[in-house]
């Protein structure tokens, strides 16, 4: 029957209803008015959506009368009503416009998730009396709830017979009349990049805190498996590191054999089928690693890590789960599912020092696409990648870390859970070739990448078809969804899964180690110098000095190398050092220094050192001096942990000039010349001198320019954290300042260069900084301008 009949049709049946001829007794009350009651109403939408009928026996309702509990009870089966109580209906209550749309919204199941921000249209939004406000949000992004001319809903208002029929007219046309058919659909959910966010809990800033935690997402994961029952749950990697508390789980309550993880017990909670490893899982080294694994309650899964000696996988490449499903006509069937892990390669890189000669990784790509054969013949009936190893681009170089957008072009991949990038995706990444936001998919397939720190949810559907004997995909949609940070609401289980860490890590992170007499923060620690990062640098350099005594590395001169490790960007405009005067406490210093890295020294020449700030000045924008017009100075594809400032040496970043390298280190512009008036002890720098630069493992291991030419490294051993903190408790009074060792070269006063940062950061503009507040942009950040003095 064509859509424009079947509703005319209902039209039909309408009228008959509403003129007694199909009533009930409650109906035939209410025909005297035009006002229509939820016994007329509710029996109008099971008759337009020909929702299938019993006896109304189950129906738990006392003032239901026989005639109408069957379309109550269907109405209830189908989950679009709820009980004035758990025994009364009261079906010749009077309708109001609130009640009918947010009925006929849960009549439409579908999954498009809405912002509750449409509801702001109406003037009168204030009426709403429903706490309801998502399903009414949906009313209106499906169409069913247009408002008035004047720009009200009036909510309030009683629904009129009129108005039924336009109602039940709008939700026919967006209702899926398509029968259940045998195919089956699966849902994959995914969570990436937890790094070590279980509770819902800012451990730097020692408070709760509803914009991170697993306990959050948890919510999410709850509803999701409450829609749809056939569903998997599987996690992305970077678990064991990132707060305080993986670092408390390393050092001070050490992980005891037999013991196990809270990041494997918080996933345990909530039944995870399988996880991967991401490249934070290597940070703590192998050893530790084994030991995280020993205990894993499900698989833990990588393909592309293999042992050194062995040649052999050096952990579970994939695995096949027999999944028990349910189909549209209720059928079960098992499907086999296989999901595989990857990583990005440059953990090698990273953590060298922990892994060289140990372990070999091969191309991610590369290594999904090997192993998609072996799957399939051991009987997977479709394939998900867990892939951590970022979205990247359409062109693929060997062993690149982020190569999902090639992993979702290989024949045989069904669905892609990736993370790595702590970005967004459906959301993000839309300059790439074959994206298509509304469905999720990268060049056709799934994927989702469920941002960072328990921020949203992956929500990958599959339809599925059987034909003989194989099972096909015949559609997919990726989605994410974000949790409510609004909201207190969490899940319990997973808080209590990891109670003893999390009460430890707090205990111990509140901790003493200094004073400081003013406050520190990184606001402005892209655009100037930052006693944030000269606490840091600092610190290493005193470290060092001491440990260099004696030995053949005692008469170079040592500069010390820092980065703003949180500075907003993709991490959010809450994503700043923030320590306020007076004492200083190790949550301080951890919110100072994030990562769980360890001192290194290397040697290098003057030439060197002005290579490494040549990268650094990529975290800067090419400025055009002859333009008027307002000219942003940030590069955002910049990471801020690469920003590395070299304290010792004094120079200037002209960004008129082209950056030399592009944010990964490649050259771009062999000839660019952005760091001037690089000098040391207030002479120009011999390119041929040696010093000894202070830094971490994760910059010593890397392929940063200059820093790849360094004839020698000393590996301490021992975390920046600690030592940062052994010089807090040295000098006991920290007097937070910058010795202003960079700045930019003078730009000519016309010249309007803006930047971003937090909104707070207007309430602390330093004076005489030339940083002007402008205007709010988004999410809580701010658009600044910065003129030179």
């Amino acid at each position: 029957m064509s859509l424009l009949k079947k509703t005319g049709l209902w039209i039909v049946i309408l009228a008959l209803t509403f003129s007694g001829l199909l009533s009930t007794p409650q109906a035939n009350a209410a025909t005297k008015t035009q006002d229509v009651t939820r016994g007329e109403y509710i029996t109008a939408i099971v008759k337009a959506l020909e929702f299938e009928l019993s006896d109304g026996e189950t129906l738990e309702f006392t003032d239901v009368d026989a005639q109408l509990a069957p379309y109550v009870e269907a109405a209830q089966k189908m989950g679009i009503i709820k009980g004035a109580t758990s025994t009364t209906f009261k079906p010749g209550q009077k309708l109001t416009r609130e009640h009918a749309f947010l009925i006929a919204s849960r009549a439409i199941k579908s999954e498009e998730v809405f912002s509750t921000d449409l509801l702001d249209k109406f003037k009168d939004k204030s009426s709403f009396k429903t706490n309801e406000f998502v399903e009414l949000s949906r009313s209106v992004g499906l169409g069913l709830l247009q408002g008035f001319e004047d720009g009200t809903a009036k909510p309030q208002k009683l629904v009129t017979k009129v108005q039924v029929t336009k109602i039940i007219d709008r939700l026919l046309r967006a209702y899926n009349v398509e029968p259940p058919t045998n195919s089956v659909s699966l849902r994959i959910l995914g969570t990436s990049d937890l790094h070590t966010n279980f509770v819902n809990y800012d451990y730097y800033q020692d408070k709760v805190s509803n914009e991170v935690g697993l306990a959050k997402t948890a919510v999410l994961i709850e509803d999701a498996r409450a829609e749809k029952p056939n569903n998997l749950l599987f996690d992305n990697g970077d678990l064991i590191q990132g707060t305080p508390l993986g670092g408390y789980k390393v050092t001070v309550d050490k992980l005891e054999k037999g013991e196990l993880h809270p990041a494997l017990a918080a996933l345990e909670s909530l039944d995870y089928d399988a996880s991967t490893l991401g490249n934070h899982e290597f940070n703590y080294g192998l050893d530790y690693l084994d030991s995280v694994l020993e205990e894993a309650p499900f698989p833990v899964l990588n393909a592309n890590v293999y042992d050194a000696k062995t040649k052999n996988n050096r952990y579970t490449p994939y695995a096949i789960f027999d999944k028990e499903v349910v189909d549209g006509i209720g059928e079960t069937h098992t499907l086999k599912v296989g999901v595989i892990g990857v990583v990005a390669p440059g953990i090698v890189r990273w953590d060298r020092a922990l892994l060289d000669g140990k372990v070999t990784v091969e191309d991610a790509a590369n290594t999904v696409e090997k192993f998609i054969p072996e799957m399939k013949g051991q009987g997977a009936d479709i394939i998900v990648v867990l892939s951590h190893s970022g979205m990247g681009d359409e062109i693929h170089t060997v062993d690149e870390d982020d190569v999902t957008y090639q992993i979702s072009q290989l024949d045989g991949v069904d669905a892609i859970l990736t993370g790595h990038n702590h970005a967004v995706f459906p959301g993000d990444f839309g300059d790439l070739k074959n994206i298509d936001m509304e469905q999720g998919t990268v060049n056709g397939t799934p994927v989702v990448m469920p941002g960072k720190f328990g921020s949203h949810l992956g929500v990958i559907d599959l339809e599925l078809k059987k034909s003989g004997d194989q099972w096909a995909v015949i559609k997919g949609k990726g989605a994410v969804r974000e949790i409510d940070k609004k909201s207190d609401k969490v899940v319990q289980k997973v808080i209590d899964a990891v109670k003893e860490a999390h009460e430890g890590t707090i205990e111990y992170v509140r901790s003493p180690v200094g004073k400081t007499t003013a406050p520190i923060n990184s606001y402005f620690a892209l655009v100037k110098d930052d006693p944030s990062i000269q606490i840091v640098t600092n610190a290493q350099k005193w470290f060092v000095e001491d440990k260099i005594k004696g030995t053949e590395y005692e008469k170079l001169p040592v500069l010390s190398s820092g980065a703003p490790f949180k500075a907003g960007g993709r991490n959010g405009a809450n994503y700043y050092t923030e320590i306020p005067t007076g004492e200083i406490a190790i949550k301080n210093v951890a919110d100072l220094y994030v990562f769980d890295n360890t001192v290194f020294a290397l040697v290098m020449t003057g030439a060197d050192v002005k290579e490494w700030l040549e990268m650094s000045a990529g975290q800067f924008n090419q400025i055009d001096p002859s333009s008027k017009e307002q000219q942003n100075l940030i590069n955002e594809e910049f990471r801020t942990y690469n920003f590395d400032v070299i304290d010792g040496v004094t120079y200037d970043f002209d960004v008129t000039q082209p950056a030399k390298y592009d944010y990964d280190g490649k050259t771009i512009n062999d000839s660019a010349n952005r760091v001037v008036n690089l000098q040391y002890d207030g002479k120009p720098i011999d390119s041929k001198q040696k010093f000894l630069v202070v830094t971490n493992n994760y910059r010593a291991s890397g392929d940063f320019p200059g820093v790849r030419n360094a004839t020698d490294s000393i590996d301490y051993a021992y975390e920046n954290r600690q030592a940062i903190m052994d010089y807090m408790i040295d000098v006991g009074t920290i007097d937070p300042s910058a010795d202003s060792n960079w700045a930019f070269a003078p730009l000519n006063e016309s010249i309007n260069v803006t930047f971003e940062t937090s909104g707070k950061a207007k309430e602390i503009i330093p004076q005489g900084s030339g940083i002007e507040y402008l205007s709010p942009t988004e999410e809580g950040f701010a658009k600044y301008s910065l003129k030179q003095k």
